[in-house]
């Protein structure tokens, strides 16, 4: 039996295929551990790690499903896959649920879902189409930044109406993709410099709206995930429908720039935890670890945090596991980016090079801006920890991502294959 076990050869890069089985461990492991508030409000032990156990086993069926796709049939779902994510960004819009403070989620089949998760994926896909497609001697051609920019903008500008920081980092990955595809550096030059003026009109105008005392919206401290109830509809004029649109949560962006930037000290009995619950407990969760952590399942903050088990889920981590177990997580992210890197450069191709590459761009810096928020080096906002933090939408959809990175380590035509082919093409020529 042990023979015919030896024998079985897993598809996919060894090394992906380890760092997604160790962060599913952890997650498992952690999620069990921080989830206490929903264990004392559903009255179940179990339900909580049981339901997120069952989305990590559905995550790793559609990432095996995905793997086992050739990457060139990946194509074929670009299109599809924009005007999808663009009909669904639109209607959260008009049905969205409301979930503290931000309208993000769209129920499907009584499934609740982002379609932002959706979206950032179908922008990775075209990109990657778009900059393989118009590749020159040079490098990209000009039109292909343009081609990007028409079909990224819709959608990020849709995001960005609800969460910023998901937008941002959108932004960040097809950035990071076209300086990788080559795009012309005064072009990008170029983008730097507006997104200069219009972050700087954006601050302005949150400046001028919004209002960090507005109790309502600049607390942090996201208690509950439950729908919240609307006020009594009242008649708005244009400028007050346009405020709600893009401006509705103004007073929460500027609230937590203003705690950010706020270097002043604040004595412990001074701290509102009504505000700053979020903060203050990751803090005390951090320092607590005392650097070798309380072990698994010891955490204390858990009880306090309520976002332990989805945003703040690092906290919890470095609490249990110490600065090492904090270090190795942050590793494996580190990992999965490098071993990224080095099945795209092995890759004949350039979509499916570029493809996986912004696939792992997506994970790795949302990871890290997710583990800057929670040791305080960023401003807090609801991005979860991609593969570790509970979730529904985001868990299965990053395994999906995860599949396509196996499946362009086994699928996608090698360099070395592509030049042994090409020798023995000149070969059969020439006899």
């Amino acid at each position: 039996m042990f023979e015919k076990l030896s024998q079985i050869k897993i598809k996919g890069d060894g090394i992906i295929w380890m760092v997604f089985f160790f962060l599913c461990i952890i997650s498992v492991l952690e999620v069990y551990s921080a989830s206490s508030s929903l264990t004392y409000k559903g009255g179940h032990f179990w339900a909580p790690v049981v339901y997120h156990a069952t989305l990590l086993v559905v995550g790793v069926g559609f990432m095996i499903l995905t793997m086992n796709i050739k990457c060139k049939y990946f194509k074929l779902v670009t299109p599809f896959a924009l005007i999808i994510s663009l009909l669904m960004l639109l209607a959260v819009l008009v049905v969205g649920h409301t979930t503290n403070g931000a309208q993000r989620w769209i129920s499907f089949f009584g499934i609740q879902f982002q379609p932002s998760e959706l979206a950032k994926g179908a922008v990775v896909l075209a990109t990657a189409q778009i900059l393989s497609a118009m590749q020159t001697v040079d490098g990209a051609s000009r039109m292909a930044f343009k081609y990007i920019l028409w079909i990224s903008t819709p959608i990020l500008v849709l995001i960005g109406m609800e969460n910023l920081s998901t937008a941002a980092l959108l932004f960040l990955t097809v950035f990071l993709m076209m300086f990788i595809g080559r795009v012309p550096r005064v072009q990008l030059g170029k983008t730097l410099g507006v997104l200069a003026l219009l972050g700087m009109f954006g601050f302005a105008m949150i400046w001028l709206v919004g209002d960090e005392n507005d109790t309502a919206t600049a607390t942090d401290d996201r208690t509950a995930m439950t729908e919240t109830v609307a006020a009594p509809p009242q008649e708005k004029g244009i400028v007050g429908k346009v405020y709600d649109k893009f401006f509705h949560r103004a007073s929460t962006w500027k609230a937590r720039i203003v705690k950010f930037f706020d270097t002043s000290e604040v004595r412990p009995e001074d701290i509102d935890l009504d505000k700053d619950a979020q903060t203050a407990h990751a803090n005390i969760a951090i320092v607590s670890s005392n650097i070798v952590g309380k072990g698994p399942g010891n955490s204390v903050e858990r009880d306090f945090l309520s976002q332990a088990f989805s945003d703040f889920i690092y906290a919890i981590i470095i609490e249990e596991m110490g600065i090492w177990g904090a270090a190795g997580v942050c590793l494996l992210y580190i990992i999965l980016l490098f071993r990224t890197g080095t099945i795209a450069n092995r890759c004949a191709n350039a979509f499916p090079a570029l493809l996986i590459m912004g696939v792992a761009l997506l994970l790795v810096t949302q990871a890290m801006f997710n583990m800057a928020v929670a040791v305080g080096l960023a401003p807090v906002t609801g991005q979860p920890l991609p593969l570790i933090s509970k979730g529904g939408t985001s868990t299965i959809v990053n395994c999906v991502y995860m599949g396509i990175i196996l499946s362009v380590s086994y699928t996608a035509k090698r360099k070395d294959e592509a030049s042994v082919k090409k020798i023995s093409t000149a070969k059969s020529m020439a006899s």
